[in-house]
Formats: C-alpha cells, sequence, structure tokens
C-alpha cells in the first residue's frame, strides 16, 4: 500500500465525525470557514533556466481533512497540477474530490520561489452539493521527501479559508 493511501486512512479515521452527525452550518452571512491539513505526493520535473533558476512541472495527489465551526471533519482527495518558477512563483489548478464523487476546483497562486513559498488558492466552482463554490484559501507547501527520480511527499503548512456555494448547491452544501 502507497504512504499516501495509509495516511489518507489514518486522517480520515482519526478526523470523522459519528455517524449520523448533524449536517454542517454556515455562518449567518453564507460563509464556511475552515482549517485542515493535506499531505499529497506524486513528481516534480525540473527545467534549468540557467545557473540560478529553474522551472518545474508538478502533479500531485493525496488527503485533504478540512474541520471548522461548522463541521468536525470532511475529508476530500486533493489533486494538483501545476508549474513553478523559482523566480516567479507558482501557477496551479486543484480539484478536491468528496466521498460522494463531488467536487469543488480552485485556481492556485503563490511564491514558490526561493524566498518564499506561500500558496493561495481561489475557489472557482464545483459539482452537486459545491456547485457555484467561491471563495478562497492559504498555505505554506513543505517538502517532506524529494527523491533524485522526481517523486515527492509533502504537505501544507496552515491550511485555512472559507467557501460558500451558488443558490443551486444551498439545500445540499457540506
Amino acid at each position: 500500500m502507497r504512504i499516501e493511501t495509509i495516511l489518507g486512512l489514518l486522517l480520515v479515521a482519526a478526523c470523522s465525525g459519528p455517524p449520523g452527525e448533524a449536517a454542517a452550518r454556515p455562518a449567518a452571512d453564507g460563509w464556511y470557514a475552515f482549517e485542515g491539513s493535506w499531505v499529497a505526493a506524486g513528481q516534480r520535473r525540473f527545467v534549468a533556466l540557467g545557473p540560478e533558476r529553474r522551472a518545474s512541472a508538478l502533479n500531485l495527489s493525496g488527503a485533504l481533512m478540512l474541520a471548522g465551526p461548522a463541521r468536525p471533519g470532511i475529508g476530500f482527495h486533493g489533486e494538483v497540477v501545476g508549474m513553478a518558477d523559482t523566480a516567479t512563483g507558482l501557477v496551479g489548478r486543484a480539484a478536491w474530490t468528496d466521498e460522494r464523487g463531488e467536487q469543488v476546483f480552485s485556481e492556485l497562486r503563490g511564491e514558490g520561489t526561493a524566498r518564499g513559498n506561500r500558496i493561495t488558492g481561489t475557489f472557482v466552482g464545483g459539482t452537486g452539493r459545491y456547485a457555484g463554490a467561491t471563495g478562497a484559501y492559504e498555505f505554506s507547501w513543505q517538502y517532506v521527501l524529494e527523491n533524485e527520480d522526481g517523486t515527492v511527499q509533502g504537505r501544507a503548512v496552515g491550511l485555512k479559508g472559507r467557501v460558500r456555494f451558488g443558490p443551486e448547491a444551498k439545500a445540499g452544501a457540506p
């Protein structure tokens, strides 16, 4: 069994609420605030752009667990594709898929440079109960393992944000 699968199972088991738990309720203004953890593994390929600069393409996936005052835990499988440049930062896209197969989509931008790695995500929609998702989140990315073959594993540090959903999704929102 792969390490990201094991980590994902442990996160889900540790953070899941009891069966029959009440549905999440947003704040009065419709926003769901959350914090969470995200561990992911995948591949990163580099291209040298001179002696002091590198660009990389990355493809990561792994377990994402969110928590907040409105809900003790909701798990996703998070996937990211992106391009990073040590001079200009990161641009990417993410899809979070829940246990029902419904997804939340976001655009990622970040420093991702030699000086910093703060990343912000902007929700740009979703499917099912996440249709019309808007909002933002942020985190710092920390690589835990980097192999010479391009295999990487890492985690989000300080993941937090808020989201709300379009009128067509309100009845089934998390």
